[in-house]
């Protein structure tokens, strides 16, 4: 599991090297990475290509079907309501994520029971990785600053 969060923040970290606020995301199939993807509003200049909307279209052009039921996907940041929105209507199975997103984070009033399809939330807790995240979110802001 954490592998594949590394590989998000490996995403996240090229995101930044793109002037891009540093999130990542990674789409999983049986245990193996259908595409990684970070953030690339400013590369397109729209605000539409965030990280997880990105990889579901990567990720349903590659499997030719718009369900990602029996996908999972990792992201370095708790997702926006937009990409929320996305995600339950892909019908992905997992979200794991790294850290909250106190301003934008779309989880914190998602009831899944309102929902036919329920997907399950998992907050990594590995404090390496979100020291490492966060240290990253600290240096791309203070530059931007």
């Amino acid at each position: 599991m954490n592998n594949f969060m590394n590989i998000a923040l490996e995403e996240a970290v090229l995101g930044y090297k793109e002037g891009e606020i540093p999130v990542g995301a990674v789409i999983v199939s049986n245990n193996k990475i259908l595409c990684r993807t970070h953030n690339e509003k400013e590369k397109y200049k729209n605000s539409l290509k965030h990280a997880e909307l990105l990889a579901i279209d990567y990720a349903t052009n590659l499997i030719g079907d718009w369900r990602l039921n029996e996908c999972d996907i990792y992201i370095t940041m708790e997702p926006c309501l937009m990409c929320v929105g996305a995600l339950i209507q892909c019908r992905i199975k997992n979200i794991y994520y790294l850290i909250d997103n106190p301003k934008f984070g779309g989880l914190k009033n998602l009831n899944m029971n309102e929902y036919n399809h329920k997907i399950n939330i998992i907050k990594i807790d590995d404090e390496k990785l979100i020291n490492n995240y966060k240290e990253l979110l600290k240096t791309f802001f203070k530059d931007k600053r």
